[in-house]
């Protein structure tokens, strides 16, 4: 059994303006849980003087490693470099402005504790709570109708019956850790679903859990239409990489 029981892995790309603040807040909750950690912060190419903030935090603690992709890949590539190179007997990853605040963390732990193989962050469920401006409220809507859209598509290509395929918040066990992201491919948009898709075809359990989540912000349309072509992309992608084989 792992000595260091959970592995927090923050990506992080140009968060020049916030990555400290978010540091200390994850180090100081994972010290109020009690039990041995690593926070593991993946730099993806960042070209806002945030890496070199970053190294000066690694070098002020001792449970922060820190760990350079050289060149912006995506998420999917960052938090595949932390997984695979951490240690604990749980992984989880969030995303680095904490729109999902940190204490969310306790429930996918309890999740995964309780037997789950992966826990995922519901941001659909009934229970979950958000926050947010109500200048955001019409793209909101706009995207939930997209994003429900978007999981019939990965219902009926992939068969993955996850609400919320793409919440940043979800966790797994080392054995499923081990097992999952030594084959994912996918770099960018769609990388949640590739690895749930992979999940799937393993027989693991998952467990869908309701969450807090603060909305702060919207990207642009161009943006949104963007990311849309790209994870539809991403999930012909994943179908091809599965007549393959690479998921087998």
């Amino acid at each position: 059994m792992s000595a260091v029981r959970l592995s927090l892995i923050i990506p992080s790309y140009n968060s020049a303006g916030f990555i400290a603040d978010t540091i200390a807040g994850a180090i100081a909750y994972l010290e109020r849980r009690g039990e041995s950690f690593e926070l593991i912060v993946v730099d993806d190419g960042s070209a806002d003087g945030s890496l070199a903030e970053l190294a000066e935090l690694a070098a002020g603690h001792r449970a922060l490693r820190l760990i350079q992709t050289g060149v912006n890949r995506g998420k999917g590539h960052a938090v595949r470099a932390g997984a695979t190179r951490s240690s604990g007997a749980r992984v989880v990853f969030t995303d680095a402005d904490l729109a999902y605040p940190l204490t969310e963390i306790d429930k996918i732990l309890k999740a995964l504790d309780a037997g789950a193989d992966i826990a995922v962050a519901d941001r659909t469920a009934p229970q979950s709570l958000y926050h947010m401006s109500p200048e955001f409220f019409s793209y909101l809507y706009t995207r939930h109708v997209m994003s429900r859209v978007f999981n019939l598509m990965v219902r009926g290509w992939l068969g993955v019956r996850v609400r919320d395929c793409q919440a940043g918040l979800k966790g797994f066990s080392r054995s499923a850790a081990d097992l999952i992201f030594a084959r994912q491919r996918l770099e960018g948009f769609a990388f949640d679903v590739e690895l749930l898709y992979i999940a799937r075809r393993l027989g693991l359990r998952i467990d869908q859990v309701p969450v807090e989540f603060r909305y702060f912000s919207e990207p642009s349309t161009v943006d949104f239409l963007r990311d849309s072509l790209c994870a539809m992309r991403d999930l012909m992608r994943v179908r091809l990489y599965a007549a393959r084989g690479f998921y087998a």
